[in-house]
């Protein structure tokens, strides 16, 4: 990824790995959380899987552009491993979290099946780019690590997306959100395909 696309991805994904923040000390009055029932946030297991995928997703996105920096690697490798670990032990804990935080999504079975593949997408992406890095196959591993972060930089793109959606459809939350299940990362897996295949006709002209 070259610098100019890296950093307003960095600068995004810094401001909204913060945003878990709000949610631990607003509580239930905060964001997603005013369009849930009552009920669901009175259940202490619904409450660990919502922080557990919330907090861990934030590390998640925190740490995951920073791997993406070149000179970082190169100079860095131990604390890029580290990092690297770091990064996948976050998904997991937060992806298996978000996939049973999808069940109960607002917005009905869309809405939940936006997530929960976005959530299956995120693990798989995740793991494969681990196994081929322990293959040391690099260049694979970051073919998948770029899926893998456009899967987590969906956290980003929800944020952005879901006030527009929310306005277009005159204030109404749940049409939004059940657009922005798959809006919010369908579009991030594209541009991921298209990143890894010039990387990949690149490759294969240099050695031409």
């Amino acid at each position: 990824m070259s610098k100019k696309a890296l950093w307003p991805v960095a600068i995004l994904a810094t401001l909204i790995a913060f945003y878990p923040m709000a949610y631990w000390v607003a509580g239930h009055n905060f964001g997603l959380l005013t369009q849930k029932d009552p009920g669901l946030l009175a259940s202490q297991a619904y409450r660990l899987f919502f922080f557990t995928h919330i907090s861990f997703g934030g590390l998640a996105l925190l740490t995951g552009w920073m791997q993406f920096v070149s000179s970082f690697r190169q100079k860095r490798p131990a604390i890029h491993r580290l990092l690297g670990k770091f990064y996948v032990i976050s998904v997991i804990l937060s992806g298996v979290a978000g996939l049973v935080v999808a069940f109960k999504a607002t917005g009905g079975l869309i809405a939940a099946l936006g997530f929960m593949l976005l959530g299956l997408v995120w693990l798989i992406t995740t793991i494969r780019a681990w196994l081929v890095a322990l293959q040391k196959d690099f260049a694979a591993h970051e073919k998948w690590m770029i899926y893998s972060y456009a899967a987590c930089f969906a956290a980003v793109t929800l944020r952005l997306l879901l006030p527009l959606l929310i306005i277009l459809h005159k204030g109404e939350f749940e049409p939004a959100y059940r657009i922005v299940a798959w809006l919010c990362w369908v579009p991030n897996l594209l541009v991921a395909y298209f990143l890894t295949a010039k990387k990949q006709k690149a490759s294969v002209r240099s050695l031409s």
